[in-house]
């Protein structure tokens, strides 16, 4: 038995390493699209265009507007002259969040009284007008905290406030949400990978109809399975290497916890994505099928079910229960405890044991459309 796997697996490495283009699809490919999703894929809001309506035009106005201008969160495009300039901005974007500044600001600020900003935040795109709002809500809070502080100094009395908070983000301390993101990134392209490339490969044997020849050779059909997903294995392994590789290289994603189970759980998703290529290589009778189903089955999940990109948390029941249909959801649990949090088995022993029970259906499925299909071409 061994030496008939041997024989298909050494066959069918002779045959990637011939195909030159292939050979660099899959190791070049991989790295292209973890460096331009990385870039591109980015959550963190920075430099939001400000434009100002100073109708007060005072030195305490201008001291709240640069207050606003402190960080890296605002940038000011423009000063406004009059209210009719705002529609415009906002229409065509020149700016995404406008500060109106009445004209008894400093007025009012220098009586100790209340003060009201308003602040007209493009909603077009609901998150980004959100952590916007965030953003200056946090900016006017600190500087009213400031001119109370004042106030309260200038007449001889000690502000003290009964609770001091000291957050502190772990795992992501200066929360970069690129950190967050790259794990999924590594999930969903070896999938896409792994499930593209065996399936090509077992359709091929299809389309110029040497798996007739396997079929009535000595070889069983788990024995034709497995000696072709090994080569299949060996290169997603190199492939996780080169994307770990990458993701230190380009974005300082370093691996804080075991190796050990980084290489473990890297060959249970491998074992279940290289499970999903066979059963598409199964149903499919074509390359250009074959990659269409595999791109489909691999990238959608992937990318809309795993937790890659949307929380599955806030999910509704019924999709929370859909999304276990792809191995990669467990797997990014698997790669953010390892590579962010430095944690253990004991976190994700429960992925390990899905992926292992997926893969195991999986390639049962496969196996028996594949009898079934034979026994239909036999009797027909």
């Amino acid at each position: 038995m061994f030496n008939r796997i041997k024989a298909i697996a050494i066959k069918e490495t002779r045959q990637l390493l011939r195909d030159v283009r292939m050979m660099g699809v899959i190791f070049l490919f991989p790295v292209f699209l973890l460096v331009v999703f990385g870039y591109a894929i980015n959550f963190d809001v920075k430099h939001i265009q400000l434009a100002a309506l100073d109708k007060d035009n005072s030195s305490e106005s201008r001291e709240f507007i640069n207050s606003l201008l402190s960080t890296d969160y605002f940038d000011l495009v423009t000063h406004l002259k009059s209210d009719a300039e705002i529609k415009e901005y906002l229409d065509r974007k020149k700016a995404q969040c406008i500060a109106v500044i009445p004209p008894d600001f400093s007025k009012r600020i220098n009586r100790n009284e209340s003060a009201e900003i308003q602040f007209l935040i493009d909603g077009v795109d609901g998150n980004t007008a959100t952590i916007i709002m965030n953003y200056v809500n946090a900016a006017s809070a600190g500087y009213s905290n400031k001119l109370n502080y004042e106030f309260l100094s200038s007449r001889g009395i000690k502000l003290s406030s009964p609770i001091t908070l000291e957050p502190r983000f772990w795992f992501n301390p200066d929360l970069n949400s690129t950190r967050f993101l790259i794990p999924g990134l590594i999930g969903m392209i070896l999938i896409i990978i792994a499930v593209v490339t065996i399936s090509l490969s077992i359709v091929r044997e299809k389309e110029r109809g040497t798996i007739e020849q396997l079929n009535v050779s000595s070889i069983n059909i788990p024995e034709l399975l497995t000696g072709k997903a090994i080569p299949y294995i060996v290169i997603a392994f190199i492939n996780a290497g080169v994307i770990l590789a990458a993701g230190y290289l380009f974005f300082g994603i370093a691996v804080k916890g075991s190796y050990f189970w980084l290489l473990i759980s890297t060959l249970f998703f491998l074992s279940a994505s290289i499970g999903i290529g066979i059963l598409v290589s199964v149903i499919a009778d074509s390359l250009q099928v074959a990659f269409q189903v595999g791109t489909l089955i691999s990238l959608l999940p992937s990318m809309l079910l795993s937790g890659f990109v949307f929380p599955i948390e806030s999910m509704p029941y019924v999709i929370r229960v859909f999304s276990n249909v792809t191995p990669t959801k467990f797997y990014i649990v698997c790669l953010r405890s390892i590579l962010l949090k430095g944690a253990g088995i004991e976190v994700f022993w429960e992925q390990l044991l899905y992926m292992a029970v997926f893969t195991v259906i999986v390639v049962i499925a496969a196996s028996k459309i594949y009898y079934k299909k034979q026994l239909k071409e036999l009797n027909g």
